[in-house]
């Protein structure tokens, strides 16, 4: 058809699970219901085993949209084998999709499947559920076989055709990011109007730009930016990258003698910092994206607080704010900061663990993205 294009309209990043006895699983169903910005008569779903180490196999996928299931095919088989480090998209699916509802995927994993490709995600749009057995065409799994999860297990991406009017805002970042803060945007763009713009996540708790763990104690806060961002931000139909990274790298270095994983040969400077932001802005341009960065959020009353640290995040955010290397600033740090005290929250936009929002905190930062980049 003309004047149509693929969109993403769900999105996330794929990072590493923790290491753990239990870390396989077999005979199991997950679903997760995705919102969708806009409408379009066809999805392609993407699974991604980027981080295993073991190839997985995803026996059965199907599409529940409005009471009907819809198989899911690859290569017109119905199994999905992913070796270790590589992903798979779907055959198109030919379904239809209205803008503002929720439809489900389910997959199934009969053989005993390594759960480690994965990430975190939390917000109103966010979360899933497992359940024992194959539940791949049950439309209400029962309650006492499932279970909630806020873990996406191997489904990376969705992508829509679409018009070619709709296009895609992909947000890229850390566990600030993998929280609430891109689903509130998408309820905005939802409620004033932005019909044709879809927000999807990037982001993995924990990870740095500059540094990676090499141990199995920490490697779940996943990889550095230079194995991140050429993997996650190239998205169907997107136009623009929101940044907002960092703060993991000034916060995690404490000292061997206190972490013998955590050395303070691990913290960057200011200056250190910027170019690996400029690399990702560099990536980025390579892709045709405008370019957005937020400032790093408060920090005072961390467990790691130090004021060398704040000096850190005060020169990197005075250089996101005065760059002529991007398109804007989405100036987070200023919105939520306390004014009578900048290095803190404001009470109402701290989590309590001084480092995270409140729901408050990331409904504000929401807010703070321009009705510019929105259109």
């Amino acid at each position: 058809m003309n004047n149509m294009h693929w969109a993403s309209i769900w999105g996330n990043a794929v990072s590493i699970g923790e290491n753990r006895p239990e870390s396989y699983g077999k005979n199991i169903t997950l679903r997760y219901p995705i919102y969708s910005a806009f409408d379009g008569d066809a999805l392609r779903l993407t699974f991604d085993n980027y981080c295993g180490t073991d190839t997985i196999c995803i026996e059965k996928t199907t599409i529940l949209v409005d009471g009907q299931f819809y198989p899911v095919t690859f290569q017109k088989k119905t199994q999905a084998i992913i070796p270790a480090g590589e992903n798979m998209v779907s055959d198109p699916v030919e379904c239809p999709i209205k803008a503002g509802f929720f439809f489900k995927v389910s997959f199934y994993l009969k053989t005993y499947t390594q759960m480690r490709s994965m990430v975190y995600t939390s917000g109103p749009l966010s979360g899933g559920m497992y359940a024992i057995g194959d539940q791949t065409e049950i439309e209400e799994i029962p309650i006492a076989i499932s279970r909630r999860t806020s873990y996406n297990y191997f489904l990376s991406n969705i992508s829509l055709y679409t018009k070619d009017e709709n296009r895609t805002i992909v947000c890229y970042g850390d566990s600030i990011t993998a929280q609430d803060w891109p689903d509130y945007l998408s309820l905005r763009c939802k409620e004033e109007g932005y019909h044709n713009t879809a927000i999807i996540r990037r982001a993995t708790s924990g990870s740095r730009i500059l540094r990676e763990y090499e141990c199995i104690t920490y490697e779940s806060y996943g990889l550095s930016g230079e194995h991140r961002f050429s993997h996650e931000v190239p998205t169907d139909g997107a136009d623009t990258v929101i940044i907002q990274q960092g703060i993991n790298d000034i916060i995690h270095p404490v000292g061997e003698e206190i972490n013998p994983f955590r050395p303070m040969s691990d913290l960057p400077t200011a200056e250190e910092l910027i170019e690996g932001l400029k690399t990702y802005i560099s990536q980025a341009r390579e892709y045709g994206y405008k370019v957005y960065v937020g400032t790093l959020l408060p920090i005072e009353g961390w467990r790691t607080y130090a004021t060398f640290r704040d000096e850190i995040r005060n020169a990197y955010n005075n250089w996101i704010r005065t760059t002529d290397l991007i398109d804007g600033v989405i100036d987070f740090d200023k919105a939520l900061c306390d004014p009578e005290n900048p290095a803190a929250f404001l009470p109402v936009y701290d989590s309590g663990d001084h480092l995270h929002p409140s729901k408050e905190g990331y409904q504000r930062m929401a807010q703070e993205v321009t009705n510019s980049i929105l259109k």
